[in-house]
């Protein structure tokens, strides 16, 4: 409770703002480094903060980027057995030891989110964002995958299998992220999709009817789901009915 309580205080004024996932083991001087640098840059000069993880690799050259150009760095860090270290390019810094508590703060303060290459961590934020917007728990948001060479063997398989074999996605569900190498694309790409998106919000929001209720999240509105309708057990209907006279008899369990 005590880091829900401390990230809502901490980022609630935060402003516009974008988390990058990416690789931990990503080194300075990587082609994949070099790009999350530049995009934290990018996005620092767009107005918008970035979030990451505040470790090492991906989320140390999107922290340094946003940094350097002066932009809203926030790194938030994870207690981990083999102790992570904080990169040195925070504007803004917390610590989690809850991994779900953080993914809160990831998702709930993010306005867009960009996936780098990365191992199952990023894996896991890249296709959690795809089901809450797949099944409309929050408002759509651009998602950015970075590294065409990376990421299209996945989508391969996801239009391959889940989409074409198995049925187990639309196609519609395809379109919800991006991939691209262009970091200045990107950074604008996201700029427009952020202002199209809080357009819409705003004017959904003028029409919204007064039955309609917050879901889980807060963020989405819609009629609560009502229980099926059941027939309602009436007193003594466990109690049989005499053949001869009519009257009740028996005892209730």
């Amino acid at each position: 409770m005590s880091e829900f309580v401390e990230g809502f205080e901490m980022l609630s004024s935060l402003g516009p703002a974008v988390s990058v996932f990416g690789s931990a083991r990503t080194r300075p001087g990587e082609p994949y480094y070099e790009l999350a640098e530049r995009l934290g840059a990018e996005l620092a000069r767009r107005k918008f903060a970035v979030i990451t993880g505040g470790g090492p690799g991906i989320m140390e050259a999107v922290n340094k980027g946003a940094y350097q150009a002066g932009g809203v760095s926030v790194g938030l860090n994870i207690y981990l057995p083999e102790e992570q270290k904080a990169n040195p390019f925070h504007t803004l810094s917390l610590d989690f030891r809850y991994f779900f508590c953080r993914k809160v703060m990831f998702m709930k303060y993010a306005d867009a989110l960009v996936c780098f290459p990365g191992g199952f961590g990023t894996m896991d934020e890249f296709f959690e964002s795809m089901t809450l917007i797949q099944t409309e728990k929050v408002e759509p948001f651009p998602v950015m995958l970075v590294g065409s060479e990376y990421w299209l063997p996945l989508i391969e398989f996801l239009r391959a299998y889940q989409l074409e074999k198995f049925h187990y996605i639309s196609e519609p569900d395809l379109d919800i992220f991006t991939i691209t190498d262009d970091m200045t694309w990107a950074a604008d790409f996201i700029a427009e999709e952020v202002a199209r998106l809080a357009e819409r919000k705003q004017a959904e929001e003028a029409e919204v009817a007064e039955w309609e209720q917050p879901l889980a999240e807060g963020t989405k509105r819609g009629r609560r789901p009502k229980p099926e309708r059941k027939a309602r057990r009436r007193p003594f209907d466990d109690l049989q009915k005499s053949p001869e006279t009519g009257s009740d008899r028996g005892v209730r369990p």
